[in-house]
């Protein structure tokens, strides 16, 4: 059988997941680079990169931008801004 002891002065720290949002400082255009870059805990120049062979290559970092844009919420903001449009357009149609 295999077993495994745990030493009872052993402090297992658990930290939370980091939140995904589009950060206030530290951002260029709209912070969908920097959020996803501390969302995935890697340089900002990297995501940066990405997009920008994305977008020359194939046409498809920008509308990926577009649509992370809408998609992540800003800092301090529970809604992205699709979802405050979503709920805007169901007040007016009340």
């Amino acid at each position: 059988m295999n077993t495994t002891e745990m030493n009872p002065d052993t402090t297992i720290t658990h930290t939370q997941p980091q939140q995904l949002c589009r950060p206030v400082q530290g951002r260029m255009l709209a912070g969908v680079a920097a959020g996803l870059a501390r969302y995935l805990d890697v340089d900002v120049t990297v995501v940066r990169i990405v997009f920008a062979v994305l977008a020359v290559v194939g046409g498809a970092g920008v509308p990926i931008y577009l649509a992370a844009w809408l998609l992540i919420p800003k800092e301090g903001s529970e809604e992205s801004l699709a979802s405050e449009f979503t709920h805007s357009l169901r007040a007016r149609s009340r």
